[in-house]
């Protein structure tokens, strides 16, 4: 079966790691780290700036549209790394920008409060160069995951616009798992008309059965 434009492969752009914190030299030492690995990144050197930048994107639809994470200072004048994290939550957008703090020792308390609130982790300064790129890959493979489930999830809804009303009713007997004659007798059509709707609903929802089927509605927004 051909893709369909709404149901092809979800590619997506090269891994981004953004950088907020004040300390210059710990933005340029964490960047050289990153380029070592064939990690991008890109540095701010407050919350606010960082939350100015955000402004431009488009946080409700398609980005971040590549593997994306958040490098984040702990302490920093003016607001403060928990703060944008929270604004963070209140988007909706630390599944998809898995936030890694930096902190110092004092600060590992509420490094770990943050991790129970939904933080991918917390990394002690000094670090460990090999120990933190792993952490942010590891944060980049989750915002992936995310990523592509947020845009199978899009799709799927999109597929689901297109079905006629007649589709649609099908479609939710096959689920139900009833058999061809028991659809037609319920809609009072005929068996021949089921079989047409039952294809073209598969060919617009780009499935072959109809377990396959009710597996992508499952993950399909309410």
């Amino acid at each position: 079966m051909a893709s369909s434009p709404s149901t092809g492969p979800i590619h997506l752009g090269l891994p981004m790691v953004y950088l907020v914190d004040d300390e210059p030299v710990v933005r340029d030492a964490l960047a050289w780290l990153l380029r070592s690995r064939r990690l991008l990144s890109e540095g701010f050197a407050h919350a606010d700036a960082f939350e100015a930048w955000l402004v431009g994107r488009d946080l409700d639809g398609a980005w971040p549209d590549c593997p994306s994470c958040l490098l984040l200072d702990v302490r920093m004048p003016g607001t403060s790394g928990l703060v944008l994290f929270d604004r963070l939550i209140e988007r909706g957008l630390v599944e998809r920008l898995p936030v890694i703090f930096l902190t110092g020792h004092g600060d590992v308390p509420t490094a770990v409060a943050a991790v129970k609130r939904g933080a991918f982790d917390f990394v002690e300064k000094p670090f460990s160069d090999n120990a933190l790129v792993d952490r942010v890959e590891l944060a980049l493979a989750r915002s992936g995951e995310a990523i592509r489930r947020r845009e199978m999830q899009r799709r799927t809804a999109h597929a689901l616009s297109e079905l006629t009303e007649r589709e649609r009713e099908v479609m939710a007997r096959v689920i139900d798992g009833l058999a061809n004659k028991l659809i037609a007798d319920e809609l009072d059509i005929s068996v021949r008309t089921v079989e047409v709707h039952r294809a073209r609903v598969f060919e617009k929802m780009n499935v072959r059965s109809a377990v396959e089927l009710a597996n992508l509605l499952r993950g399909a927004p309410p």
